[in-house]
């Protein structure tokens, strides 16, 4: 998790400064880095589940795995920064500033990415299994 905080936050954090774009370097750290570090969390014990992965995650092809949960993580990102971004400067005193509205973009880029790191590199470690597992005999 301490990777999937750290290389997007030096990465656009890097970008901000070079650019001078004060909002991507203040966004690097917080809603950038920090939702790639919480959803690479929740993706992984999700697919882990206490040690034992769900079948189907370790059977499907790894594109479609991949794709699925892209779809899902970015989907729920996506809603909550659109979510965040409007209801909080109607319903708080919180104003409508653009690091709000960077929420709409910086969630679901972020999740999409850590999830399909995450899912790459967890099926990366996953050992096949051997004939004797699948009910061959190798005799």
């Amino acid at each position: 998790m301490l990777t999937a905080y750290a290389a997007p936050a030096l990465t656009a954090g890097a970008a901000g400064v070079v650019t001078g774009q004060q909002d991507l370097t203040v966004a690097a750290c917080t809603s950038i880095a920090g939702t790639s570090a919480v959803v690479a969390l929740l993706v992984g014990v999700w697919l882990q589940r206490g040690g034992r992965p769900r079948r189907w995650t370790t059977t499907a092809p790894l594109a479609a795995l991949a794709v699925g949960l892209v779809i899902a993580t970015a989907g729920a990102a996506a809603l909550l920064g659109w979510f965040t971004a409007g209801w909080l400067p109607a319903h708080t005193p919180i104003p409508a500033t653009p690091w709000l509205e960077r929420l709409r973009i910086d969630l679901p880029v972020s999740a999409a990415l850590a999830t399909t790191i995450v899912t790459l590199r967890w099926r990366g470690t996953l050992t096949p299994p051997s004939a004797d597992h699948q009910g061959m005999s190798t005799r």
